[in-house]
């Protein structure tokens, strides 16, 4: 073991390094938030693959594969249509508008403030996806070290708090980098190998598996639908994927880059899908789906290369943390504080606010990730708030002159607070949760938008002149 520990502690350090390297850039509100919007399209392609794949796309994702078979990748596979229709149908608009959060965009198209609502919602989901990805950390440091599950999350989570501290969005981009290409070597070229060799390739797991892990579909057409709903469609307005839309270096990169990295998650779906399969052809007994990958890289592996894999892992988990825990750090501090407050403040103090959001929120998220147990029950808390609460008014902002503020408010606040009733009422993961969530804040918007006003003319054509790129200058806080 003491060459994959060594492996894994150069890793580590790297990525501390990354971070005070970041500090040195990350002078300016913009270079830590959105890394002075000057991403080119191989950079924005490896950061946004990054974010989106992480503890619960490979830890989970291989247990959905270790669970169901084949069609285990549906969990993926909506992540990945998701970028691919964000980035051909959005993304342009999105990068031009030159904001920093969902919520300036709801307030450039709306009029007036909607950030006393949004925000919130938006938070609980960023720093929810945070501690996800945390909780992920402790299958792979169990392997590596036997630590317990708390004392896993702390040294994942303090490495992820300090890198993201110290350099903002430039410190991210840079890890994200870096474990873009370990989470592709580890996991594509290295574990998905191995362990179908092991397993005697697709004849040898068709003689010890059953025929349902071979049918696309046996996870269940509702399951399907739900994740089609809450992932594909949360990934459409997530802060976290558009604060990295934001870091674009111009339009055109934000939907080639997104596209390319969309068709790199169709890619790693089916890779922890038949990675699961494998481990369950081979070790059918497991306690827990979620303990799947780590004894696929404990028994599968050489010594060196498991090292490098169990990096792979961390790279995704970690890419994931730090890009959720930017985003809530940065609603947190530019939505949400100032609106309390009352107050503003001038460039440099708000990079000096970021980072102290940025190191409470981290520690917040530390905790909740020892306190939560489950990384797809997590995740899907996160979703569920995200698309029943935001979705449609973010949505309708974009499709539909008609929606006004008053209708927007009105889907945000009865969203929300039926997807809360729901879960508590028929458990966190039923899958009657988004529907009916998404249900009411449709009817709402819809029905308060035509009841009410329409959108003054001047808040429609200066939305107009953003979104088709003719202003310039950034939004400021």
């Amino acid at each position: 073991m003491a060459l994959d520990n060594a492996v894994i502690v150069a890793y580590l350090l790297g990525m501390v390094a990354m971070g005070w390297w970041g500090m040195r850039r990350a002078t300016t509100k913009s270079e830590y938030l959105v890394a002075g919007r000057r991403l080119g399209g191989p950079m924005y392609s490896g950061t946004m693959s990054a974010i989106v794949l992480g503890g619960a796309s490979t830890v989970g994702g291989v247990g959905l594969g270790y669970k169901f078979g084949i069609s285990g990748a549906w969990l993926v596979l909506a992540i990945g249509l998701g970028i691919l229709l964000l980035s051909a149908a959005y993304a342009r608009r999105i990068q031009r508008l030159k904001v920093y959060t969902v919520s300036d965009m709801l307030d450039i198209r709306y009029g007036g403030s909607s950030a006393s609502v949004s925000g919130v919602v938006m938070w609980g989901y960023a720093l929810m996806l945070t501690v996800t990805s945390l909780g992920a950390s402790s299958t792979i440091f169990k392997v590596l070290f036997g630590f317990d599950r708390w004392s896993s999350i702390l040294l994942a989570g303090g490495i992820v708090v300090l890198y993201s501290v110290l350099g903002g969005m430039w410190s991210i981009s840079m890890t994200d980098i870096v474990q873009f290409i370990v989470k592709t070597v580890g996991i594509l070229f290295l574990l998905l190998p191995f362990a179908l060799i092991k397993a005697g390739g697709f004849d040898g797991m068709r003689e010890r598996l059953d025929a349902s892990f071979f049918d696309f579909t046996a996870i269940g057409g509702d399951t399907i639908v739900t994740y089609l709903v809450i992932y594909t469609l949360g990934l459409l307005i997530g802060q976290d994927i558009w604060q990295r839309v934001f870091t674009a270096r111009s339009s055109s990169v934000a939907t080639w880059g997104g596209i390319t990295s969309g068709l790199y998650c169709v890619i790693y779906a089916f890779a922890g899908a038949l990675i699961g399969m494998a481990t369950k052809a081979l070790y059918p007994d497991l306690p827990s789906r979620d303990d799947a990958f780590a004894t696929a890289v404990e028994n599968l592996l050489p010594m060196g290369v498991r090292g490098l894999v169990l990096a792979a892992a961390l790279a995704a988990l970690m890419s994931t943390s730090s890009g959720a825990l930017i985003a809530s750090s940065t609603v947190a501090a530019n939505d949400i504080w100032p609106r309390l407050t009352k107050r503003t403040s001038d460039t440099k103090e708000d990079v000096h606010a970021n980072r102290i959001f940025t190191l409470v929120l981290g520690i917040a998220a530390i905790v909740l990730a020892i306190v939560i147990e489950g990384v797809i029950a997590a995740l899907t808390v996160a979703y569920n708030l995200l698309v029943g609460g935001l979705l449609v008014a973010i949505v309708g902002g974009l499709v539909w002159k008609r929606g006004n503020r008053q209708g927007a408010l009105a889907s945000m606040i009865t969203g929300a607070v039926t997807v809360v009733v729901v879960m508590f009422t028929a458990g966190l993961e039923a899958n009657e949760v988004i529907y009916y969530g998404l249900g009411v804040s449709l009817v709402s918007y819809v029905l308060v938008s035509l009841l009410t006003p329409p959108t003054e003319k001047a808040v429609l054509d200066h939305w107009n002149r953003r979104v088709n790129g003719e202003v310039k200058e950034e939004v400021p806080a």
